[in-house]
Parts: C-alpha cells; structure tokens; sequence
C-alpha cells in the first residue's frame, strides 16, 4: 500500500496545499491466486475536522488497510480551520479548491476513475459539514457523501454570540467563514438551502451517507439533517451507535460507509 505526501500548489488559495494520497498499487497477489488491475481506482476525497491535518484519518483510524481492501485511492487535503468554505476576500477559495481543483489534479497525478459513480467525498465533524456542502454543491462530480457527526455551523445562528470561547459559537468566526449572518440562510453555505436547490432542480441526486454517536453533542442536528434530506428525496443512509465525538467512532463508521 502506497502512502504518497504531496504538496501542491493551489489557484484557488494562492498557496501551496500538502495532501497525504493514500494509492493501492503495490499490492501483491499470492501465488496461484488471481489478480485483476483494479485501475483506474474509485476515490473518495476525505475531510479532517477542527484542529486537525491532512494525515488525522491516516493516524487515526484504519482507512489504510480499508483502502486496500476495497482497491480505493483515499485523498486527505489540509484544510486548516476554515470549513471548506470559500472566502474570497481572503483569497482562500477552499470549496473551489476541494471541489473543482483536487479533484482535477489529482486525476491528472495518478489513476484516478473519471466516472461520477466512482468519485466520493466523505468527512468528520468540520469535514463532515465540508463534505455535504462540496458533495451537494459540486454534484455532478460526486456520486456519494459520507458526513460523520456533522458540525452543521450555519444551522444554528441565532446561539452564536459576540465573544464566545469556542470558535463554534463566535460571531465573528462564522461570519469569517461565511459572510454576513443575514445572508448565510440564503447562499451554499447552508447545507439545508443547497439541499433543497438541488431537489428542486430534478437532477439525479448524490446518495448521503449520515452518522452519529448518541453521546455527540451534534447528534440532534445530524437528525434534523437527516429528516430534510429524506423528506426532499434523498437516498440516505443512517447509523447512530454508542459513542461521541471520537475516533473510534468515525473509524467504525468510514468502515461501515465502504462496506
């Protein structure tokens, strides 16, 4: 199993992005046993949360050992702390970046399917909200969406203070991310308006993939996503289990969503 660290240089952030590329080609076929070429691989574009990097899930969970199992490239970019969300007056177009540009470099690196079917993108807590929010807004380039206890952060702005002492709850770290409350509600950066204004436009929606520990404090929101997405018409597959915002939860479940 290949575990590729590469830095590349980014448009849509002006910068360059590390990525941990985690590619199935050495595998090794015993003797006397078949071995079909599985390229070009199927991919799935996995988000870290807060406080996290391009090598979490890697660290983290057992995503290198399900990779190879099911002959899948796993791409992990960094996203800092910024939600996958574009800012352009920052220069920092981070779902363009996710949805349009690592998507076409990393097909132009490696023996990646071009095929929608094959293309999925998946995250957790802030990667989770990252992956619903690219997945629905870039629709024609992926066909699956795994969020895990997703930091749904525009859903809920009316909790959000002035000076609060978690970045979740600030004013003004939301309005970094996202612009101007008043107009969040509205834009692509609200999961539950993009949800919508792909329903109504009949065209073949991605499936979801949606998972919650019942200790997380998320897990009421993730429900209330749940809830919309099945009544627009969503194909939506749902776990909750024992457990909270913590690793060996997600490793479960990213097992789960693979099959």
């Amino acid at each position: 199993m290949a575990v590729l660290q590469v830095k590349l240089s980014s448009a849509s952030l002006l910068r360059s992005v590390p990525v941990t590329v985690i590619l199935p080609v050495d595998k090794v076929a015993l003797p006397g046993m078949p071995y079909q070429d599985p390229r070009p691989f199927k991919t799935l574009y996995l988000l870290h949360g807060m406080f996290g990097d391009q090598e979490d899930w890697i660290q983290y969970t057992n995503i290198r050992r399900y990779a190879e199992e099911h002959d899948l490239c796993v791409v992990c970019p960094y996203g800092e702390n910024r939600f996958y969300t574009d800012q352009p007056k920052e220069f920092a177009r981070y779902g363009q970046f996710i949805g349009e540009e690592l998507v076409e470099l990393t097909r132009k690196m490696f023996p990646l399917s071009t095929k929608r079917e094959d293309t999925w993108i998946g995250g957790l807590s802030m990667g989770g909200y990252g992956a619903l929010r690219n997945g629905l807004k870039y629709h024609k380039t992926f066909g699956r969406i795994c969020s895990l206890s997703t930091a749904n952060l525009a859903a809920d702005l009316e909790k959000l203070q002035e000076e609060a002492p978690f970045p979740l709850l600030d004013k003004r770290f939301v309005e970094s991310l996202m612009g101007g409350l008043d107009t969040i509600p509205q834009s692509d950066n609200s999961i539950e308006w993009l949800a919508a204004d792909l329903a109504g436009k009949k065209v073949d929606l991605p499936s979801v993939y949606l998972a919650c520990g019942l200790s997380d404090p998320f897990l009421t929101g993730v429900r209330k996503l749940r809830d919309l997405l099945l009544q627009l018409g969503y194909r939506v597959i749902y776990d909750e289990r024992p457990g909270g915002h913590e690793w060996d939860f997600w490793d479960a479940e990213i097992k789960e969503f693979l099959g």
